[in-house]
């Protein structure tokens, strides 16, 4: 019995270690990484694979891949692989390349499941034929080519093997993969006496039974000058080569999901979430896309200019080109090739592949205050006080896993929070919601129903011996549901039935957190590669995935709960393609320092980017205790990323924003109030998001894809179309430099200066805000009354913000809904366009939408318009409006006016125009 205690001691005293600080040497880097190590060790031209049998089948373009001369004998032979190629609408190509199962390979190889939407295969395009021609230069080489879109082909050259997408016209390539001839597909096979499979690594084992697997190839993108996306890594917006002349620091983007604790900025190091996903822009002002749909480890390098001067491939020079090399453990290739051509075209494309972003709860998009842990429910009902008597609006409370009984989850500590459904309905009669944690391990407790029921069923994954896995992490003795297996994915969303969460009611949303899944005495802190999952699939083969399929899951709780009624809220820490149809993310476990202030912006856009366009990082850090000046800019910065949450680590000070003296909370008030100001027109960007996948938050590069300025801008970030925001990023700054894109001016959020586009400002800053500017051309809506929380501005009239070009004009949307069901794919929705023009501004509808509201705009304010009219017209009803100078904004620190139209009194529902007369 002493030495089980002497070893729980020694456990938990691991597991307190691992939540201090990053230890490099408990991470894999690629050198440690043999399937990385093999890969880079290949040259360019290394592979010999040829097309052959290439046809038309199935309406696929399909050959199989063969060696072009015949292998030694004393290595194992080389079997053909299939290899097809599909063409789908809005120019979209997919590859898939796999071993060919009519050659009896020891196993099937994983394909991910559930990520790709069912209604992508019906937008397959059949083909019917396909063409052949020779190349020039290739020597008589034949190419296959078929239609992808108008304007574009798909190319299969036969040998050596590559596939491209080119523009038909002058045939100017987009995307290709290995032209640098670096593809490598280890094929599974039978172990011989003499090898040893087994990996190693700071004292576990992978027992590897099938052996090496992986998989690696290059992808070039051209007219190409930047590469994006493939998150996450605390790093530069712009990716940054890894490999080639003058790299130092020579490791690639790793993909691998890792429970990563105050993880370092400027690291291509993998932490949270996977989406292998890369978006290429260029000078041209045009975009491509590429994504990999593989769960496994991945690791992605990014090439300087001249990496393959010594191997003698040439490549068409008339294109700026970045190549890419991308390596992967297992799995198969099965990647789309997206071509753009404007950079909101790729992301559109990539999200009908993977699912658009889920229509968030209205109240989801306010403030959220979070803590590990807040203690009880006295704590709880002060804290909410609090904000009340400080006059911060806020939205949501979160509880930490202390207030679980003994981290089980689902249930609560009788005697902390002995009256759970009590608590949320105080707040629920302040329009509030309360969010819980719920965690993939499931303690080990013969006692606890959960485990008991998991266990009896075999629900959960297995260690490679087949029995239960049993790892550590919060409760201790864990184990982990098998969220691959669709029937488990259903009893765990059961769980959060009102009868089975006892406790829960419908103001109540789940935070799922630790789901890479995280094991505190497992290989690199998570699940060991060789565990098994349903139907023998090795966790390995979708280690990637198993975060993804648990935020699934528990969305699909809450959707059951409310019987399909009610959208769910669920944050994830981990993610990975799709993950948008489920919820939010956040950056995981930041630290409270000016570095990981600065990159979270970068963090944000690449995840946007990708379509997780609900997310943000923790205000003011997971870990440490900001100075107040550093969580003022935290707050105001965070009030514009799309998921607005303070947050911190148990060993922290409380900073609720009421406890750092008058001054200070009069700031993060300020900042918290402008977001409730302007969540109207965030909710309207939520929906964009929701039709078309483009982010909340975009780069710049994303408004104004020509201007080159904006390319490795990652300071400064668009909300929408209409506002910039550049974040202060360091201490006691009195001056900013910021880029204002395009040829019209911008207006300061706060005083209404113009300022002109296409230039850098230098900008005085003070400690009341950072810089925030309105493009001219644009109509921004807003609410300027304060209330406690979003569910009370419901019926709070509008105020239209107007920032008028060089040609007096401008226009921008609205969007309303009911906040929280589904009838707004219905049509129960108000969709509103606003033009302003020739002195006139006009409201029409946007769509046959079937909602009502009482709601009416009181206020319209004009920047860049010369005052002089003192009246406007307002029809129908043939009524007259003061026009004068008004606050730009309530209660701010300046005494900004503006010219305004005071109660126009018009419905937002409802066609309108006023005239300036």
């Amino acid at each position: 019995m002493k030495k089980k205690q002497v070893a729980f001691l020694f456990l938990i005293f691991l597991a307190s270690q691992t939540v201090h600080s990053w230890k490099k040497d408990e991470f894999r880097a690629c050198d440690q990484t043999p399937f990385c190590k093999r890969a880079r060790f290949r040259k360019p031209g290394a592979c010999t694979l040829i097309a052959h049998d290439v046809s038309i089948s199935d309406g696929d373009l399909t050959a199989k891949l063969i060696p072009k001369a015949p292998h030694d004998q004393d290595q194992d032979q080389i079997k053909p692989l299939t290899l097809s190629v599909s063409v789908y609408q809005d120019g979209i190509m997919r590859l898939k390349i796999d071993e060919d199962p009519s050659l009896d390979p020891p196993k099937k190889r994983f394909q991910v499941a559930d990520v790709v939407i069912s209604e992508f295969e019906t937008r397959k395009l059949w083909l019917q034929s396909a063409s052949t021609e020779k190349i020039n230069g290739d020597d008589g080489v034949l190419s296959s080519v078929v239609y992808l879109s108008d304007g574009y082909e798909a190319v299969l050259r036969h040998d050596p093997f590559e596939v491209y997408v080119r523009e038909k016209a002058g045939n100017r390539r987009v995307v290709s993969l290995n032209s640098h001839g670096l593809f490598d597909f280890e094929q599974l096979r039978v172990k011989k006496e003499d090898e040893d499979w087994e990996e190693r690594f700071r004292g576990h084992t992978d027992t590897r039974p099938y052996g090496p697997q992986s998989i690696s190839f290059d992808v070039s993108f051209y007219g190409s000058d930047f590469v994006y996306g493939i998150p996450e890594h605390a790093t530069s917006f712009a990716l940054k080569p890894t490999r080639g002349p003058g790299v130092e620091e020579s490791e690639p983007y790793r993909l691998f999901n890792l429970d990563v604790f105050e993880y370092l900025h400027e690291s291509p190091f993998g932490i949270y979430g996977s989406i292998p996903f890369m978006v290429s822009h260029g000078k041209s002002g045009q975009s491509s896309g590429f994504f990999w749909l593989n769960a496994a480890e991945m690791q992605i390098d990014v090439l300087a200019k001249g990496w393959d001067a010594e191997g003698g491939i040439l490549m068409p020079t008339e294109q700026s080109r970045i190549d890419t090399f991308w390596m992967s453990e297992a799995g198969i290739v099965d990647t789309f090739f997206f071509v753009g051509p404007g950079p909101k075209d790729v992301v559109k494309q990539y999200v009908s592949v993977t699912g658009l972003p889920a229509m968030p709860q209205l109240f989801s998009t306010g403030y959220h205050q979070c803590r590990w842990n807040y203690r009880d429910e006295e704590d709880v009902e002060n804290v909410d006080s609090k904000f009340d008597e400080h006059d911060i609006p806020y939205d949501v409370l979160w509880l930490d896993i202390e207030h679980t009984d003994g981290k089980r989850y689902f249930t609560w500590d009788k005697m902390l929070f002995p009256h759970p459904e009590e608590m949320q309905r105080k707040l629920a009669a302040k329009g509030r919601h309360m969010v819980t944690i719920v965690d993939p391990h499931i303690k080990r407790d013969e006692s606890f129903h959960l485990h008991k029921d998991a266990s009896q069923r075999g629900y959960y994954v297995k260690d490679a011996t087949g029995k239960d896995y049993d790892g550590w992490c919060w409760p201790g003795s864990s184990s982990y549901p098998d969220m691959l297996n669709p029937e488990i994915r259903s009893w765990w969303a059961e769980k959060f039935s009102y009868d089975n969460y006892v406790g829960s009611t419908p103001s109540l949303y789940i935070w799922n957190d630790m789901n890479e899944p995280s094991v505190f005495n497992g290989p690199e802190v998570t699940m060991p590669r060789d565990a098994l999952h349903v139907g023998g699939v090795e966790h390995r083969e979708l280690h990637n995935a198993y975060g993804y399929y648990f935020h699934m899951a528990t969305a699909e709780g809450l959707l059951k709960r409310g019987d399909g009624k009610d959208r769910p809220f669920v944050l994830s820490r981990a993610f990975f393609a799709g993950s948008q149809r489920h919820g939010a993310v956040w950056t995981g476990d930041n630290s409270a320092d000016w570095d990981h202030l600065r990159v979270s912006v970068p963090m944000v856009l690449t995840l946007g980017l990708t379509g997780m366009t609900f997310s943000g990082a923790d205000v003011g850090g997971f870990f440490g205790n900001p100075e107040p000046e550093l969580l003022v800019r935290w707050y105001q910065l965070g009030a514009y990323y799309p998921f607005f949450r303070g947050h911190a680590h148990h060993d922290t000070k409380r900073r609720e924003p009421w406890l750092f003296g008058e001054r200070n909370t009069a700031l993060m008030r300020d900042a918290i109030r402008i977001r409730y100001t302007l969540l109207p027109y965030f909710y309207t960007l939520f929906r964009e998001a929701n039709v078309s996948g483009v982010p909340v938050v975009r780069p710049l590069w994303m408004e104004f894809p020509s201007d080159e300025a904006a390319f490795s801008n990652d300071e400064a970030f668009m909300v929408g179309n209409s506002l910039l925001v550049q974040g202060i990023y360091t201490a006691r700054a009195k001056h900013a430099s910021v880029y204002l894109p395009g040829k019209e001016s911008w207006f300061d959020l706060r005083t209404g200066t113009a300022y002109k586009g296409g230039k850098v400002h230098k900008l005085e800053v003070s400690e009341e805000s950072i810089p925030a500017f309105q493009r001219a051309g644009t109509i921004v809506p807003r609410k300027d009354r304060f209330r406690r929380s979003s569910t009370q501005m419901v019926h709070d009239p509008y105020t239209l913000v107007i920032a008028l070009n060089s040609s007096q004009a401008a226009e921008g949307e609205l969007y309303v809904d009911d906040g929280k069901s589904y009838n707004f794919k219905h049509g129960a929705y108000i969709h509103r366009r606003f033009v302003f023009s020739n002195g006139h501004l006009t409201s029409s509808p946007v769509g046959n939408s079937r909602f009502s509201s009482d709601c009416i705009i009181e206020r319209v304010i004009l920047l860049g318009y010369t005052p002089g009219a003192k009246t406007a017209l307002v029809e129908p009803g043939n009524q007259k409006a003061e026009i004068e100078l008004g606050p730009l904004r309530f209660g701010g620190q300046h005494a900004a006016v503006a010219v305004t139209i005071r109660k126009p009194g018009v419905r937002v529902a409802e066609d309108w125009k006023i005239k300036i007369l």
